[in-house]
């Protein structure tokens, strides 16, 4: 092997590769050759070589000639036009082509944001996710395989630290906030994951910019948010620098993609009274779930809670100061937060009435909250934060309201028992004007209310006043409505509860005259009939907006329209009751008089066996006798109490001309039966105008009716319990053949008078005895009276005449039919009469 190594250098050429080993040297031929092993230090050696090398020079030259000048041009040629090409390509065609490829092939997943701490300026966040080139999202094969390449030659790209800067274009291009990101090296080639592990420095920027964004979003103004992120990017692969580059990017939010403040629970609400007074102490406890990937620990912050005021361009009104415990957030998962708070005394603005209403912004809180709809709670960072607090969190929080919807809270099963004793009825003034409250049936009684209290309001609170508008329903449809416009006093008393029960409120008031207008009167009827006729109490549910005045360690507050349902049992009327009323006359007296009607007025008594009492203004109804309306009456500002009811002033009249002919005979016979001492009995029945103003109650009433047995008149001379007939008795005078009769009349004012007679009197109920006819007028004053002397035509002959006879000196029992024209002022009737048993004296003269 030495022998071939040396050979080119000490021996000349020989056979067939001599030329292949003079042009071609191989790897182990020296660079200098000689003709001796050794170099020489004199300088022959050296210049021997050149001279034997350019000796031989032209031989070489001349055998390889034609070869040597193909291949050197050709491959100058081809590797000008590649780089050519690659220079173009490079610079024309594939940036773009690479550019859209990272654009549609990078996929990045966070993973993990964390806050590691918060400095004086902002936060240290920890930021944890996953890169990665993905070419099968790229849709254009051209660049995608463009793309590939190009990522796999380059394989890693490698960024300085870099201040990234992000403005918000629409609002004067503001600083949003900074952010230091340390060095990073990115995987290029396709499929490779980069994991990202970084602590990021993050300031925020312009606070009041923040406050209009925050505004906006939270107003619903916003429909999409455009961040512009710029910074200036210093790259590198490998040991190559690839210089600095301004990147500028613009990413679009709509507002639906925008983080929401999340939904949220509340665990735990209750509410004491504070240490001092005039102060309540909250505490409350929140859960929410963080559905994003982010970690944090939140320091302790204080917040001021408001509500807004009348208008909305009036300044928020601060009604309580709170503050939460430290917060951690984990990824994923639940969240607690505990907040305590402190209600200081309530300032005016929160419970003045507002201009042109009767409301306060105490109360359009409380009326959405007790109705079960959120009510709005304004959040705002505290302008006095804690001293812990950084400055920069102090600012973001103080210039931002959040408002946050507070759950309202229904008050169903909030009244346990409601009952109404002692119950007194006013029934309309027909002369009120209809706006006025005495147009209205009122109910007075005593109410006593048991309210259940919320477990978790364990605060001292006493009831002083209450009002209150309510829907009375029966059946499920409603009736009418009790409004009680005036404050009525009431009491309240705190009981703690047995077992599973909670605490409870013992609420007692008298209510006078609340106004209830009857808005239904098929069901009011339904209601009257259930009580006439009815054996068992019927339940009146009562829907009802309650105004409270209440007492707590806040001071003296008014809850308007809370919402309360209860029911009234309400018991039937005793069996019989309407016989029992049992009415009595007295003194009666005539007060006006025409050709066809009587009024009149009197004194009578009556009872009530009821449990109910009752006033009345003005009330008339229909004296009815067969289906036959032969008179009204009138009674006015009328007290009816339980038990006894004496002299009851009552007004009447009499007029059954007015209803026609057929009525006049009706009424006729009715004054001749009760005046012959049949039993009688009317029909008292409401009519349409019963209650003057008041349709509705009228067509209710005027369904319903009660007969009564007329009432006897007690006549002079008669002792208890014994009711004579108008004729007292009667003398006959046999050889005269004349009568006169002892008459009493009920009437203790007026003079009635007798304008015809026509009678006949009966001996042993059907023997005739004889008639008298008389048309001169005799009069029969107040009291006990005797007739004139009146003629008599005697049947002689008949058994009567002979009893009349026999009894001369004597006395007997005779029977009288009658007709007579009576005369009572400028009325006159024709009537008849039946009489028996009447005693009479039989004398000689």
């Amino acid at each position: 092997m030495a022998e071939d190594e040396t050979s080119s250098l000490l021996s000349s050429p020989k056979g067939k590769g001599s030329d292949r080993d003079t042009h071609e040297p191989v790897e182990s031929t020296p660079l200098l050759s000689g003709d001796s092993a050794s170099p020489g230090y004199d300088g022959d050696g050296d210049s021997a070589s050149l001279r034997s090398h350019h000796s031989h020079a032209p031989s070489t030259h001349s055998t390889g000639k034609k070869k040597s000048r193909r291949w050197p041009s050709v491959i100058a040629m081809v590797l000008l036009g590649c780089v050519a090409i690659a220079i173009i390509i490079l610079a024309f065609i594939v940036p773009d082509a690479v550019q859209e490829y990272a654009q549609q092939a990078a996929v990045i997943e966070p993973t993990s944001l964390s806050i590691d701490s918060i400095t004086p300026d902002g936060v240290r966040a920890r930021v944890q996710a996953n890169f990665q080139l993905d070419g099968s999202r790229v849709k254009n094969d051209h660049v995608r395989r463009i793309g590939r390449a190009s990522t796999w030659v380059a394989n890693k790209l490698a960024s300085e630290k870099a201040k990234i800067d992000v403005y918000v274009p629409d609002y004067d291009n503001i600083l949003l906030g900074s952010a230091d990101i340390p060095p990073l090296v990115v995987g290029l080639r396709d499929g490779i994951t980069t994991y990202f592990d970084f602590i990021a420095d993050i300031r925020p920027g312009n606070v009041e910019g923040m406050r209009m964004i925050a505004n906006d979003w939270l107003d619903g103004r916003l429909d999409k948010l455009r961040l512009n992120g710029k910074t200036d990017l210093s790259l590198k692969s490998g040991l190559i620098p690839l210089g600095t580059h301004p990147i500028s990017e613009t990413l679009i939010f709509e507002a639906n993609k925008i983080p929401a403040i999340p939904k949220y629970n509340i665990t735990r609400f209750n509410v004491k009274d504070g240490p001092l007074a005039g102060s309540m102490l909250v505490d409350i406890s929140l859960s929410a779930f963080n559905e994003y990937p982010v970690q944090l620990d939140i320091p302790e912050l204080a917040f001021d809670i408001m509500v807004s005021g009348c208008a909305d361009t009036d300044p928020f009104i601060i009604v309580a100061e709170a503050s939460t415990g430290e917060i951690h957030v984990e990824p994923m998962s639940d969240v607690s937060a505990n907040v305590y708070g402190v209600i200081h005394e309530l300032p005016a603005s929160l419970t003045r009435a507002c201009p042109d209403s009767s409301s306060s912004p105490l109360d359009m809180f409380l009326k959405q909250y007790m109705h079960g709809e959120p009510a709005t709670l304004f959040v705002r960072g505290s302008s006095l934060p804690d001293g812990d607090t950084p400055k920069w969190i102090a600012d973001i929080l103080a210039s931002v309201t959040v408002p946050v919807p507070f759950p309202g809270r229904t008050l169903d099963g909030l009244i346990r028992d409601f009952s109404l004793t002692d119950v007194h009825f006013t029934l309309p003034d027909p002369f009120a004007d209809p706006d006025d409250p005495a147009a209205s049936p009122k109910v007075s009684g005593n109410i006593l209310v048991t309210a259940s209290i919320p477990a978790d309001m364990n605060f001292g609170i006493n009831v002083t006043n209450v009002r209150a508008t309510a829907d009375v329903i029966y059946k499920k449809k409603k009736m009418g409505e009790l409004n009680l416009r005036k404050w009525q006093h009431a009491n309240s008393t705190r009981v703690e509860g047995e077992g599973s029960d909670g605490p409870s409120l013992k609420i007692q008031s008298r209510i006078i005259e609340a106004p209830l207008n009857i808005t239904d009167s098929d069901v009011f009827s339904d209601v009257v009939q259930a009580l006439l006729f009815g054996s068992k109490p019927i339940q009146l549910d009562v829907q009802a907006l309650v105004d409270v005045k209440v007492e707590t360690s806040l001071g003296e507050l008014i809850l308007k329209e809370v919402p309360a349902d209860g029911k009234i049992p309400v018991k039937p009327l005793p069996h019989g009751a309407i016989d029992g009323l049992d009415p009595k006359i007295g003194t009666i007296r005539v007060i006006d008089t025409s050709l066809d009607s009587i009024t009149l007025q009197a004194l009578v008594n009556v009872t009530n066996p009821t449990p109910y009492t009752a006033s009345v203004p003005f009330i008339n109804v229909h004296v009815v006798v067969n289906n036959s309306i032969v008179g009204d009456g009138t009674i006015q500002n009328v007290d009816i109490r339980s038990g006894n009811n004496t002299d009851l002033l009552v007004s009447a009249t009499w007029n059954p001309t007015k209803e026609g002919p057929h009525s006049r005979k009706v009424g006729r016979d009715l004054i001749s039966q009760y005046l012959s001492g049949f039993n009688t009995s009317i029909t008292v029945k409401p009519h349409l105008n019963t209650i003057p103003g008041q349709p509705i109650l009228c067509k209710a009433l005027s369904r319903f009716n009660a007969t009564f047995p007329v009432p006897r008149l007690k006549l002079p001379g008669d002792e208890n319990g014994n009711n004579s007939h108008f004729i007292r008795d009667a003398s006959f005078h046999f050889l005269s053949s004349t009568a006169t009769f002892t008459l009493v009349s009920p009437l203790q004012f007026n003079t009635l008078y007798l304008d015809f007679v026509n009678a006949t009197a009966l001996y042993n109920h059907t023997e005739p005895i004889g008639q008298i006819l008389y048309d001169l007028p005799f009069a029969a004053p107040p009291g006990k009276s005797e007739t004139p002397r009146l003629p008599v035509e005697w049947s002689i002959g008949s058994v009567g005449y002979d009893a009349v006879r026999r009894a001369i000196g004597g006395q007997l029992k005779l029977d009288a039919h009658a007709f007579v024209n009576a005369r009572l002022g400028n009325w006159k009737e024709s009537l008849w009469y039946l009489g028996s048993g009447i005693g009479a004296s039989v004398h000689l003269t």
